[in-house]
């Protein structure tokens, strides 16, 4: 593998159980394509820079549904 892989970044399933909205607490969705996990209770999209999960509210983006 190289560093070149960015765009096919994967989450490890294991951390994906464990991680959980912080405002509502509900279940995360994993969106692979934008690289973001998905709070569907706060209407939250939360980034994943380089396969790191960025679980800051401020740092996430308002969800149009």
């Amino acid at each position: 593998m190289t560093g070149e892989a960015d765009t096919t970044t994967r989450i490890d399933p294991k951390l994906l159980e464990i991680l959980v909205c912080p405002l509502t607490k509900a279940t995360l969705e994993y969106d692979a394509a934008k690289q973001e996990l998905i709070s569907r209770a706060a209407k939250l999209a939360y980034p994943i820079r380089d396969g790191i999960p960025i679980m800051l509210p401020e740092e996430a983006r308002q969800l149009e549904d």
